[in-house]
């Protein structure tokens, strides 16, 4: 079984949150908040940015089994034409979440996904590859 990185019992949920999380701002408005309203998700300049220095890993903690797993989510999410892409970016006060954009200010959700997977499989190819060589049922 894959754990969470880090950890040696809590099973690795690869939840899209991972990609986007990152975006929540909550008890941060002032410092995190302020550096994310400078960028505008719609414009595809500004989503690359951000992809690549929030999205994709930049602390490098996650393994190439775990990155596997994550665009193997993604890819499942994406060729799913109802998904809704939306509910990654919505605030939920019930567990303190304040994202930076709210799902009703990005104007294609899934599009900014459709980016991720794109950044991602160009970032992360030598780790996918190297994963798609094992047996994920091993893991």
């Amino acid at each position: 079984m894959l754990f969470h990185p880090h950890s040696s019992h809590i099973p690795f949920d690869a939840s899209l949150n991972y990609f986007v999380g990152v975006f929540d701002i909550y008890d941060q408005e002032e410092t995190k908040g302020v550096e994310l309203s400078k960028y505008d998700p719609n414009s595809p300049k500004d989503r690359e940015r951000l992809i690549i220095k929030y999205c994709l890993d930049p602390e490098e903690q996650l393994s190439y089994r775990h990155r596997y797993k994550l665009m193997d989510a993604l890819k499942c999410s994406l060729n799913i034409k109802s998904f809704n892409f939306h509910v990654f970016f919505e605030d939920n006060h019930d567990e303190y979440i304040n994202m930076a954009w709210n799902e009703d200010e990005i104007d294609d959700p899934r599009e900014f996904f459709e980016e991720i997977y794109r950044l991602a499989s160009d970032k992360w190819k030598d780790d996918l590859h190297k994963a798609s060589l094992e047996d994920p049922s091993t893991w």
